[in-house]
């Protein structure tokens, strides 16, 4: 296996960049960014730790979906209060 990028990695286990390079850190190697490249035998930790069960879950499945976020209704605020409703014409 030749030198790989760690933003191919990320895509292969389905996970973010930010993730593999998180794992990476905590495995003791260092990377500097997501197009830095890895060794084989770093390689293979990594991938033994995203399949052993400490990645981040999504690994071994297909990636989510990213959740849209809800707009939550305004609120009325103090000022909305105070004021009396108009009169109905």
């Amino acid at each position: 296996m030749a030198k790989v990028r760690v933003y191919e990695l990320a895509k292969e286990f389905g996970v973010e960049s930010k993730v593999v390079m998180a794992k990476l850190q905590e495995l003791g190697e260092f990377v500097r960014s997501a197009s830095s490249t890895i060794e084989a035998p770093v390689v293979r930790k990594l991938t033994d730790a995203f399949q052993g069960g400490n990645g981040s879950g999504r690994a071994a499945g297909k990636p989510s979906a990213p959740r849209k976020a809800t707009p939550k209704p305004p609120t009325p605020g103090p000022a909305a209060a105070a004021r009396p409703a108009a009169p109905k014409p």
